[in-house]
């Protein structure tokens, strides 16, 4: 008969939980965790297989602890925008669980099309507002939505990891900027045009003289 579990799922997951938003990632091993329960490593096994099953559980908490910060957003207006300033705002109070969610390592490339199901349900509904308020069919919600999520993850990036403090003043800037920018280019109708692709001067000769250091 197997050994009853000292520990629930939800009670491990909570406090591995805990562990990795002080710690970061690297520090749930199981023998830190068991201390984290007050226990041995072994009673985790009674309810997991392993600790890779832990991270996994761990990894969908913390997607979990975001949506339950993220989704005050949809009081405020506009809506998606707030959303972005709670996402930045979650990488500055929870810089390991922003980069658990959104900063762990990939072994194969993907499409940010393959991203998007694991962005949780806020990011449908920011594409549902976006088309709402905005007056956008589908295909132009998503792509604003991939444009100043992309921008917004970069800052939000740049706050968890400590490389720049931005106030919320800045932040509100520039995400407006960055929206108000993609949204003109959406409703211009351009979205489908393709853009130039930057190509070398055949010789530094025919470089603009500006770029030479002979412009006013």
């Amino acid at each position: 008969m197997p050994p009853k579990p000292k520990f629930t799922k939800e009670e491990i997951v909570a406090a591995a939980l805990e562990l990795v938003s002080e710690k970061g990632m690297e520090a749930l091993t199981s023998r830190d965790l068991g201390a984290r329960l007050g226990s041995s490593a072994r009673p985790i096994f009674t309810v997991f297989s392993s600790m890779e099953e832990v991270q996994q559980a761990v990894r969908k908490a913390a997607l979990v602890r975001f949506e339950e910060f993220a989704e005050k957003a949809v009081h405020y207006k506009p809506a998606f925008k707030q959303f972005g300033m709670q996402m930045i705002l979650f990488a500055r109070s929870e810089p390991k669980l922003y980069q658990l969610i959104w900063m762990s390592e990939n072994r194969e490339a993907r499409s940010f099309d393959d991203v998007f199901p694991e962005l949780g349900e806020v990011a449908t509904v920011c594409v549902d507002v976006i088309s709402r308020d905005y007056g956008l069919c589908y295909e132009e919600a998503m792509a604003l939505f991939k444009q100043v999520w992309i921008f917004t993850f970069g800052i939000g990036a740049m706050c968890a990891a400590k490389v720049c403090h931005f106030s919320f003043e800045e932040i509100n800037r520039l995400l407006g900027l960055e929206f108000m920018s993609m949204l003109m280019f959406i409703k211009s109708g351009r979205l489908n045009q393709p853009t130039p692709v930057p190509k070398p001067y055949e010789s530094i000769s025919s470089a603009p003289e500006e770029i030479l250091g002979g412009g006013a």
